[in-house]
C-alpha cells in the first residue's frame, strides 16, 4: 500500500489513481542557466517547507540528481535539508544525473550518466525507475542500459506508441523493461491555482481520458510540470474525491515506485511487445520534435568530439598508463560532469535561447581543454612526453602514433611536425629502421612556445612542416614509434603534386570520381559501374523552428555550382579539391511563404580523398563554407547502388533498421499535431543495400539522416549539415500545428559563420558485413592521433595492453571504486561473433553489470574466448597487472 495512510470514508473502492507530485526542471531553455537556477533555489526551499508542514507527503525531484549540485552550490544548507527529506523517503530523485536528450548522446555517455547519478545521490533516495517521459523519442537500448543499472520499469511518453498504455519494452539484445507511456505535465487536473473553477471538470475529464486508456487502472497522475512550485497535494487530493469518486476511483498520494509496483501486480500476462527505439508518431501534443536532430550542428558535432575525446583516448590511457593517479581520475570526472551538463534535450538539442548555447559551447571546449591535459600526462605517464621545449630538432625527429582500438589497426595519420629553422622531413622511419613513404608541406616559420611546472617558459624559432602517412598495423591500445629524418633543402618526392583543372581522379584501387557541373561526383566502381549524384548537395528553404523543419509553400532547391576542380597527388594519398559557388535566397519573404529573390553567393570547397593502401571503396570528405543565408537546410545525397526497403544505421549499442521512407509525411491538420519525418537519429554510420553492394555514410556530429525514396529510381542515404532557423518555436507552422515552446527569436540558430564538416563513406566489399560496418563507424569516429616526441626524449613501443579480436570495444576505463579495470565489449550485429580476449600479466576476469555491480547470475570467469550474442554487450572486471608496461 505503501507509506501513505488510506483517505477516510473510500476503503471500498478498488480502483486507484496514484498522484505523485513533482516538478519538472529545465536547467535551461527559454532562461540561461542562472536565471532558471535562482527560481530552483526558491523553489526547493518551498519544498522543503511543504514536506515540513505535511502538506505534501513525498516530492518527486524530477528525475535528476544534478538539481541538487546546483541548488548546493549557493544554498549548502537547503541541499542538506533536500538530503534529509530523501534520506527519510520523503523525496526521490534520479535515476539520472541530468535528463539527457538519450538518442544525442553516446551510449556510453548515457551510463556515465547514471554513474554520476548514484555519486551524487549515495545517500539519499535514488528514484528505481527509468524515468524519461520528456525525451523526444527514446533509443532501442534503453532497456538493457536501465536493466544494467538495476532497472526493470520505465515512464516514457514521447515516441511510445499511444496506443499501447502499458507494454514490454524490448532492446534488440532481448533486454525488458515493464513501460508505462504517460505524459508528466498534468499540474492543472489538481491544482486550484491553475483551474480557474472548474478542477472538478478537469479531474473528470482526466480520469475519463485514463480509464478509455486502461479501464481497469491503476492510473498515474503525475501532479506537477515544468518549473512549478506544487503546494498542498493532501488538502487538494481530499477536496477532488467526491469528483474522484463519481469515477469510481480513488485518488492516493504516492511514489512512482508504489505506482509501477501496484501496475506491474494489474499488467495481464500478455502484454503487448514493442521491440526497438520508440519514435512513433503521437497524440495530441505528443512531439518528438524531429528538427532539433538538426538545429545547430555544430552542437552535435562539438558533443561527438568532445564524448569521443573521454571514452577513446583519455579513459583508456589513464587506465592503462595511470590507474592509481588520484588527480587525474579527479579531472576526467569533471571532464564528465561538464559533458554531461550539455547533455539535457534543451541543450544539446539546439533549441533554447541563444545565450544557452553560448555557454554550452564555451562548455564543450572545457572539456577538450580537460580532456588533452589528462591525455597528455597519461601518454607521460608511457614514456611519450608532448611537451616540445627547448633547441627544437634538426637533425632528427620522432614522433608515436597511438592506437586507440583494441585490435591492431591500419589507418592515416595527419601531424604537424615542428624543427629548427631552415630543415626538411627528408625520411621517415619506422621502428625497424625501414623507411615509409609519406607526404610532407610546409606551412611555414613561427615562434613556438612552451612551459610547464618543470619547464620554464620557453619560445624558440621553429619551422611548422604538416606530415601525411600511412601508419600500418599498429598494435591495439598501443603505439608505434617514427623517426623522421631532417634535411636542409626540401624533397620534390615529398611534396604533393596539383593537376590544375584535372576533373577527374583514379584512386589505387580502381575506382574513379569525376566532378559533375553541380559539384557532385560520378563514382564509377572498378567494374564499370557508374553511380551519378554521388555526394549532391542540395539547398532548401526552411520556415520552421528549432524543433522542427517546416517546408515553404513555395520552395526553391538549389545546387551548387562548379567552378574549378583539380587533383591533389602525393605518394601517400589522391584528392580531388573542387571549388564550388552556392547561390540561394538571403532568406524567407516578409510573409514566410517563399525564399525571398534576393541571392547571397556561398563559395564552397570540397575536397574528397583515397588513401593509397588503405581500405578499397573509402572516402573522406571534408566540406567548408560560409554561411551568409538565413532560413534554409543543406543536405548531401548518396544513391543507392540498388533498390531498397530499409537502411541500417547505428543506435547506441546496437545496428537498426529502419525503413526507406517519404522525406516528410502528410502534413497534419488537426491541431496540436505534427507531420512523420523521415529522419532517424544516427549515432555515426548509417549504410543502404546489401552485401557488395553497400553505400555507407559515417558522419560522427550529424546524426540526422534518412533513406528516402527518389521516384522509380534507388533509393538515397540523406544526411542534413546545416539547418538554419532563428525562432525557438513557431505557432504558425504546418508541419507542426501549434507551438512547442515559447516564441522566442533566436537569431544565432540561423548559424551564420564558417562551418566545417568531415566525414567518410565507403562502398563495397569492406562494409559488406555487418561487423565491418560497425569497425568503419568506429575507425571514422576515432582515427588514430600522433604526437610529436620532445627533443632529449625517446618513446618506446608501448608493452602488451588488453587486445581484442571479434567484438567492438566500446569502454577502456578505471573502475568506479578503483578496484581494476572495465573494459566493455560489444557485437552490435544479428549475428554471434566469436571474440578473443587477450589481457596482460596475472588479470582476472570477472562479469558486472553496467554500474559495475557484480552480475547476480554470473558464468564464473571470463576465458580467453567467448561468443558473443547477437546484439550482446559484455562489460568485465579485470583485476591485477593492467597497467601496460613500458
Amino acid at each position: 500500500m505503501g507509506p501513505f495512510p488510506q483517505p477516510e470514508g473510500i476503503s471500498g473502492r478498488t480502483s486507484t489513481c496514484h498522484v505523485v507530485t513533482h516538478v519538472h526542471w529545465d536547467r535551461e531553455w527559454y532562461r540561461p542557466f542562472e536565471a532558471f537556477r535562482a527560481r530552483l533555489v526558491e523553489l526547493a526551499e518551498q519544498i522543503c517547507t511543504e514536506l515540513d508542514h505535511h502538506r505534501i507527503g513525498a516530492f518527486h525531484l524530477d528525475g535528476q540528481t544534478i538539481v541538487l549540485a546546483d541548488i548546493a552550490a549557493l544554498r549548502p544548507d537547503l541541499a542538506d535539508r533536500l538530503t534529509a527529506h530523501a534520506r527519510a523517503g520523503r523525496l526521490t530523485m534520479g535515476p539520472w544525473h541530468v535528463l539527457a536528450d538519450n538518442q544525442l548522446v553516446s551510449g556510453e555517455n548515457l551510463i556515465r550518466n547514471l554513474l554520476a547519478a548514484r555519486r551524487w545521490a549515495a545517500h539519499s533516495s535514488l528514484a528505481g525507475v527509468g524515468y524519461s517521459p520528456d525525451a523526444f523519442g527514446h533509443p532501442a537500448d534503453l532497456p538493457r542500459i536501465l536493466n544494467g543499472f538495476g532497472m526493470d520499469t520505465a515512464l516514457v511518453w514521447r515516441g511510445a506508441p499511444p496506443q499501447h498504455a502499458r507494454f514490454r519494452w524490448r532492446s534488440p539484445d532481448g533486454s525488458e523493461v515493464f513501460a508505462v507511456n504517460q505524459g508528466y505535465h498534468e499540474a492543472e487536473v489538481l491544482w486550484p491555482s491553475l483551474a480557474q473553477g472548474d478542477e472538478d471538470q478537469r479531474l473528470s475529464d482526466f480520469l475519463t481520458t485514463e480509464i478509455k486508456r486502461l479501464p481497469d487502472g491503476p492510473w498515474l497522475l503525475m501532479n506537477g510540470g515544468d518549473h512549478l512550485a506544487p503546494t498542498d497535494t493532501a488538502q487538494n487530493i481530499h477536496r477532488a474525491d467526491d469528483q474522484a469518486a463519481k469515477h469510481a476511483v480513488r485518488l492516493r498520494e504516492s511514489t512512482l515506485e508504489d505506482f509501477f509496483t501496484a501496475a506491474r501486480a494489474a499488467a495481464p500476462d500478455d502484454l503487448p511487445v514493442v521491440t526497438g527505439e520508440l519514435r512513433a508518431p503521437g497524440d495530441r501534443l505528443t512531439f518528438i520534435l524531429p528538427g532539433t536532430l538538426s538545429a545547430r550542428t555544430y552542437l552535435k558535432q562539438a558533443n561527438s568530439a568532445a564524448q569521443t575525446l573521454l571514452e577513446r583516448w583519455a579513459e583508456p590511457l589513464v587506465a592503462l598508463h595511470a590507474p592509481d593517479d588520484d588527480t587525474l581520475r579527479s579531472e576526467l570526472r569533471h571532464a564528465w560532469e561538464l559533458l554531461l551538463r550539455n547533455a539535457p534535450h534543451d541543450s544539446i538539442c539546439g533549441c533554447s535561447v541563444d545565450e544557452v548555447h553560448r555557454e554550452n559551447a564555451v562548455r564543450f571546449d572545457r572539456v577538450q581543454e580537460v580532456g588533452e591535459h589528462v591525455i597528455n600526462r597519461a601518454l607521460a605517464a608511457s614514456g611519450i612526453d608532448t611537451r616540445l621545449h627547448g633547441a627544437l630538432p634538426d637533425r632528427h625527429a620522432a614522433l608515436a602514433v597511438v592506437n586507440p582500438h583494441a585490435a591492431p589497426h591500419t589507418g592515416p595519420v595527419t601531424l604537424d611536425l615542428l624543427t629548427a629553422p631552415g630543415v626538411f622531413p627528408s625520411r621517415l622511419l619506422d621502428d625497424a629502421g625501414f623507411a615509409l613513404t609519406f607526404e610532407s608541406s610546409p606551412l611555414g616559420p613561427e615562434t613556438h612556445f612552451e612551459a610547464d611546472l618543470d619547464l620554464l617558459p620557453d619560445s624558440q624559432p621553429a619551422m611548422r612542416h604538416r606530415i601525411r602517412f600511412l601508419a600500418r598495423d599498429v598494435p591495439g591500445l598501443g603505439r608505434a614509434v617514427y623517426t623522421v629524418d631532417l634535411a636542409p633543402e626540401p624533397s620534390a618526392a615529398h611534396a604533393p603534386q596539383i593537376d590544375e583543372d584535372a576533373h577527374t581522379l583514379h584512386t589505387s584501387t580502381g575506382h574513379r570520381l569525376t566532378a559533375a557541373s553541380d559539384a557532385s561526383l560520378t563514382l564509377t566502381l572498378p567494374d564499370g559501374t557508374t553511380l551519378p549524384g554521388f555526394g549532391r548537395l542540395v539547398d532548401g528553404g526552411d520556415r520552421g523552428d528549432t524543433y522542427n523543419y517546416d517546408p515553404p509553400a513555395a520552395d526553391q532547391l538549389i545546387s551548387p555550382v562548379l567552378r574549378a576542380a583539380r587533383c591533389v597527388d602525393s605518394a601517400v594519398r589522391s584528392t580531388l579539391e573542387i571549388d564550388a559557388v552556392l547561390h540561394i535566397p538571403t532568406a524567407l519573404t516578409e510573409d514566410r511563404a517563399a525564399r525571398d529573390r534576393t541571392d547571397t553567393s556561398v563559395p564552397l570547397t570540397l575536397s574528397v580523398t583515397s588513401w593509397h593502401g588503405d581500405t578499397p571503396g573509402t572516402l573522406d570528405w571534408d566540406l567548408r563554407f560560409d554561411n551568409t543565408a538565413d532560413d534554409h537546410r543543406l543536405r548531401i545525397h548518396f544513391p543507392a547502388l540498388e533498390q531498397a526497403t530499409t537502411w541500417l544505421a547505428d543506435g547506441h549499442f546496437s545496428l537498426i533498421d529502419r525503413p526507406v521512407t517519404d522525406d516528410l509525411g502528410p502534413l497534419p491538420q488537426l491541431p496540436g499535431h505534427e507531420a512523420v519525418c523521415g529522419s532517424a537519429p544516427v549515432q555515426s554510420v548509417a549504410a543502404i543495400g546489401s552485401g557488395t553492394a553497400r553505400i555507407a555514410v559515417s558522419a560522427p556530429g550529424l546524426p540526422e539522416v534518412r533513406a528516402v525514396t527518389r521516384g522509380a529510381g534507388n533509393p538515397e542515404l540523406v544526411v542534413t549539415l546545416l539547418r538554419a532557423v532563428g525562432w525557438l518555436s513557431r505557432f504558425d507552422l504546418t508541419s507542426r500545428t501549434t507551438g512547442a515552446g515559447p516564441m522566442l527569436a533566436t537569431p544565432e540558430a540561423q548559424c551564420r559563420g564558417p562551418q566545417h564538416f568531415a566525414f567518410s563513406t565507403s562502398v563495397g566489399r569492406a562494409v559488406a558485413d555487418d561487423l565491418d560496418l560497425a569497425g568503419f563507424a568506429a575507425a571514422t569516429r576515432a582515427p588514430m592521433r600522433a604526437w610529436q616526441l620532445r627533443p632529449g626524449t625517446q618513446g618506446t613501443p608501448a608493452g602488451r595492453a588488453p587486445r581484442i579480436r571479434g567484438g567492438l570495444m566500446t569502454t577502456l576505463k578505471v573502475a568506479e571504486d578503483a578496484d581494476g579495470t572495465i573494459l566493455r565489449l560489444s557485437n552490435p550485429t544479428a549475428e554471434p561473433v566469436l571474440t578473443e580476449i587477450d589481457t596482460p600479466g596475472a588479470v582476472t576476469r570477472s562479469r558486472v553489470r553496467l554500474d559495475e555491480s557484480p552480475e547476480a547470475e554470473s558464468e564464473g570467469p571470463v576465458g580467453d574466448t567467448v561468443l558473443l550474442r547477437p546484439f550482446e554487450l559484455l562489460t568485465l572486471r579485470l583485476q591485477g597487472t593492467t597497467r601496460s608496461s613500458r
